[in-house]
């Protein structure tokens, strides 16, 4: 049985200032001296990032599809320990889905599991009493989501909000704050940095969070808003735990690409690493020139942004080290841009030179799920193994996939890479639902040196 007030924040759709409310809302009850929690809908690293940066403890995705349904609840539970808010950010509108599964992959189906109250944020710039009809439909459509009440961006003046107020009375709506259109000021740093910004634990970042924190402080009732958070039933559901059965007595040391504000995985990543016996290490890709001493594993996750393959190319020294703890066959898992950074080359600028291999950016994104089936073992997986995991990415390698490919799924070309101890591909994944990753790469690291004295590939 989990007791943990929540809120989940949604929206009719995307750009209703949802984001920027809900980090606003988390710095000004963290500033009040508050255990607050941040969670994000979908497979997002970089909202979830500023909600961390905002509630000091890490951000964490809620994503049924990467994780399975069934551990949502658990999930919760877990990243909410303490907390006297937990709020979900959730993503695009109430009850949209990437993938069209709305029944069960929406904010409105992650709202229900939960037994979450739902606060819609509104921007109404061009909406006067229709606010009521729009309101009113959310609420009908699903008879078993909680709408507990609005709150409204973008309000055009005093006149504007009493206008508004008085419509939604009448549906019974409560309002639990109005922003004017300056009130709500876009300063996060630009998503192109990704998460950068908050794992370099940038100035900038924490300006803008403080500055959001200040502006919901000052037009939101908070209490209320807590009042409404504390009035969610009991969870009876465990928490998840990253224990592993087996852990690896001789703690090998893992590095885990990232900065001193976490990594580019999700948290649970390098939980599950220390209970399966690591000692996790991070190396951050952009500014350290040398692994930590007695690296015997390296993991780079999905969130490393592609925007800076300058400054992976600039730093050679580490791209070395890399390379030579590749050669050795060591466990190496790189996800997303990882894959690009062990090739030869992206764009004309030298990489790694771990993977015989060349990137090249393109107009558009790759943006999807996928059901995939390993074709070949790795400290990942055995072949046959299925998983979900998520692509999103600009960039693609010549050729897609090495002699040993990492995936394939229906209707696709082999993707990735398999090569001695490593393993790279652009399809990223939730260890929470696949914690077998973190006892297989543990448990190849302590184990000797596979691979001496032999050249690394051209």
């Amino acid at each position: 049985m989990t007791s943990v007030p929540r809120l989940v924040f949604s929206a009719p759709s995307s750009g209703h200032g949802t984001n920027a409310l809900s980090v606003g809302l988390l710095a000004a009850l963290a500033d009040r001296g508050l255990d607050v929690a941040g969670f994000k809908v979908g497979p997002d690293h970089v909202d979830a990032a500023y909600l961390g940066l905002a509630a000091g403890r890490p951000g964490r995705t809620l994503d049924p599809r990467l994780t399975g349904g069934d551990r949502l609840g658990p999930l919760f539970a877990y990243g909410a320990q303490g907390a006297a808010l937990a709020l979900v950010q959730g993503t695009m509108g109430l009850y949209d889905s990437v993938a069209g599964r709305p029944e069960a992959e929406s904010t409105a189906a992650v709202a229900t599991a939960l037994r979450s109250p739902v606060v819609l944020v509104i921007d109404v710039a061009a909406m006067g009493q229709s606010v009521a009809a729009l309101v009113h439909g959310f609420r009908s459509y699903d008879e078993q989501l909680w709408l507990g009440g609005v709150i409204l961006t973008q309000v055009a003046s005093g006149r504007h909000e009493a206008m508004l107020r008085e419509a939604l009375d009448d549906v019974g709506m409560p309002v639990y704050g109005a922003l004017r259109r300056h009130e709500l000021p876009p300063v996060l740093p630009a998503r192109r940095h990704g998460v950068v910004p908050v794992l370099g634990r940038d100035a900038e970042a924490s300006r803008a969070v403080r500055r959001l924190g200040e502006a919901v402080a000052g037009t939101v009732d908070l209490e209320r808003l807590l009042g409404l958070a504390r009035s969610a039933p009991p969870l009876s559901v465990p928490a998840w735990s990253p224990v592993s059965d087996a852990p690896v007595v001789d703690a090998p040391v893992v590095a885990l690409a990232g900065g001193p504000g976490g990594s580019f995985s999700h948290p649970e990543t390098a939980e599950l690493l220390r209970a399966a016996g690591a000692q996790v290490v991070t190396v951050d890709p952009l500014r350290d020139e040398a692994l930590p001493p007695g690296t015997r594993a390296l993991v780079v996750g999905g969130a490393l942004p592609e925007s800076y393959a300058r400054d992976l190319s600039a730093n050679r020294r580490l791209c070395i080290a890399v390379a030579e703890l590749a050669r050795t066959g060591r466990p190496v898992i790189a996800e997303g841009t990882g894959l690009l950074w062990l090739a030869r080359e992206l764009d004309g600028l030298p990489m790694c030179g771990v993977l015989d291999a060349i990137g090249a950016s393109r107009d558009g994104l790759v943006v999807g799920y996928r059901e995939a089936t390993a074709l070949s073992d790795s400290a990942v997986a055995r072949t046959g193994a299925t998983v979900v995991g998520y692509k999103q990415h600009g960039a693609v390698l010549t050729p897609r996939a090495g002699q040993r490919a990492a995936w394939g799924w229906e209707g696709g070309t082999p993707e990735g890479f398999v090569w001695r101890g490593v393993h790279a591909s652009q399809l990223g994944l939730h260890w929470a639902a696949y914690p077998e990753i973190a006892t297989r790469l543990v448990t190849a690291a302590a184990l000797p040196s596979p691979v001496e004295g032999v050249a690394a590939p051209a």
